[in-house]
């Protein structure tokens, strides 16, 4: 189990994505993402969503991700975030926002 302390070290905000292609060098099926987060910038991340998902269909969609982990190189991307989605039998369906909201608000 993990204290409430713990969850709260997690810093999950809300972004959209602005950029989404095939993330090529990626061992298994990837897209490279574009991600603004408001007044904490554009950041890059690398997500395993392309049984559910073509790039085109991500622009414009906000999603949750966490913000404090280590970036960690994936291909040529640095991945600067952790896009968060269920796993899905069918595969990974992202975690979105019933109402638009501002990039960069915090989860809590």
């Amino acid at each position: 189990m993990i204290t409430v302390a713990d969850f709260k070290k997690i810093e999950m905000r809300v972004g959209t994505i602005i950029e989404a292609s095939i993330n090529k060098g990626a061992r298994k099926p990837a897209y490279k993402l574009k991600i603004d987060f408001g007044e904490f910038g554009i950041k890059n991340s690398s997500a395993q969503i392309t049984e559910l998902y073509q790039p085109e269909d991500l622009i414009g969609k906000q999603i949750v991700a966490v913000m404090n982990f280590e970036p960690i190189k994936i291909s040529e991307v640095k991945s600067e975030v952790l896009v968060l989605g269920s796993l899905a039998e069918r595969g990974v369906i992202l975690l979105s926002l019933d109402k638009p909201t501002a990039n960069g608000t915090l989860i809590a």
